[in-house]
């Protein structure tokens, strides 16, 4: 009986640290992101998403895609295709919510970075180590299933996650697209691909179906 006592704090003494370590790392995981109250965002997403169609807004002029510094930090989007008709319909409409929410709540412009990417272009990008580690089929962009989108500020793209701004607007895209039925590349575990938006499980149902007919 004597045992008792001791058994209970070493029990302790090792719960104590995991679980001190599982709550540092939810803060962790949150830190980047200032917990704006999205309840009113979730709501609106929904409505865009019931009412009628949604359509895409002008784009910005083509130099924006071209500039020197997208050269030099991004050089796979200055060729990418951004025609909104090459994406599937219900992904598109969802999408479109998430822009109109963050423009009418956040003030923050979203721009279509890429949509669809053919088979060859998804080859080459992992061929040269650019941007993806996925080939040929194995990306939602090439189902028009999947979306880049990066925030617009003073005219220029904005990438620098080491920006205060430029974080909040990445997280609270991401986190409007996990409401919209979304899956964002920023909650990814590796490669994290905080411009990235795909419909997961249409994704997949359209790679077996691409298999099927393979068959």
């Amino acid at each position: 009986m004597r045992r008792a006592p001791a058994l209970g704090l070493a029990l302790a003494l090792v719960a104590v640290p995991s679980l001190v370590i599982l709550l540092s790392r939810q803060t962790v995981t949150f830190d980047s992101f200032h917990g704006e109250d999205l309840a009113e965002s979730r709501t609106l997403i929904a409505e865009l998403m019931r009412g009628e169609r949604l359509s895409p807004p002008p784009p910005p002029p083509p130099e924006v895609f071209a500039t020197e510094e997208v050269r030099r930090v991004k050089p796979e989007i200055v060729g990418a295709d951004r025609k909104w008709d090459q994406i599937d319909a219900d992904l598109q409409q969802r999408v479109l919510a998430i822009f109109e929410v963050m423009r009418r709540e956040h003030d923050i412009r979203l721009v279509l970075v890429e949509g669809y990417r053919s088979p060859e272009r998804q080859a080459e990008l992992m061929r040269e180590g650019r941007a993806t580690r996925a080939g040929a089929w194995q990306s939602c962009h090439q189902y028009g299933l999947a979306i880049d989108a990066a925030p617009m500020r003073d005219g220029k793209l904005q990438w620098n996650m080491e920006d205060a701004w430029t974080r909040r607007a990445y997280f609270l895209y991401g986190e409007l697209a996990e409401q919209a039925g979304l899956t964002w590349g920023g909650n990814w575990r590796s490669l994290k691909d905080y411009v990235h938006v795909e419909n997961a499980a249409a994704c997949r149902q359209a790679r077996r179906e691409r298999l099927a007919r393979q068959g």
